[in-house]
């Protein structure tokens, strides 16, 4: 399988699972999720899901500071509707990486281990995601800007010419560097996060 090089830079995410450390699945129950976990999931990489990524990344390491995030022990909010432009996209790949998801989720063994009912949207809080924690009702409120780092203009036509299958490889392929070269950015240029990533 062969993906743009630089999503094996990005910082992975480490998490202790509960319940993959019950059933044998991962020993100790200790895993990372890495971006190319997200992309394969959301089935593409772009700044909506290198976003989600980066809030989940910074918004646990804030909340678990200390420890390893637990998994499947993280509620997920997100402030607007599910139907609502990528407000489905980014709380789908949020819950993935926290282990969660919302009333069609897993429901547990014996009263542990449930990951239903975790996911929530049209959330009133005053950011756009709240990361909790489901043992200390912790939580942190996360919003994402990701015009701090802005499209390459020529990216509007080059797309352009492909919806309207006016292009051949090379426009195609010009395209798609560009495209991963903003994502490339939003996710390695750390010394942007504290302007793209807001916390509280």
């Amino acid at each position: 399988m062969n993906y743009p090089a630089f999503f094996d830079k990005v910082e992975k995410i480490k998490l202790y699972d509960p319940l993959a450390d019950f059933l044998g699945a991962i020993e100790n129950g200790e895993m990372q999720i890495e971006y190319i976990d997200a992309v394969k999931f959301a089935g593409h990489s772009c700044p909506t899901v290198a976003g989600a990524y980066l809030m989940t990344l910074l918004g646990l390491r804030e909340l678990f500071a200390n420890s390893l995030p637990i998994r499947g022990e993280i509620e997920v909010f997100i402030k607007g509707e599910k139907k609502e432009g990528v407000n489905g996209v980014i709380g789908n790949t949020i819950a993935f990486i926290c282990g969660v998801s919302d009333e069609a989720g897993f429901k547990g063994i014996g009263g542990n281990f449930n990951r239903s009912n975790k996911l929530f949207f049209n959330s009133q809080i005053p950011k756009d995601v709240r990361l909790k924690r489901a043992d200390t009702k912790d939580y942190v409120d996360i919003s994402y800007d990701s015009s701090i780092i802005p499209p390459n203009p020529k990216m509007k036509e080059l797309m352009q010419l492909i919806m309207m299958k006016r292009a051949d490889e090379n426009i195609k392929k010009e395209f798609q560097k560009l495209w991963q070269e903003r994502v490339k950015k939003i996710l390695l240029s750390k010394e942007l996060w504290p302007k793209m990533i807001l916390i509280s």
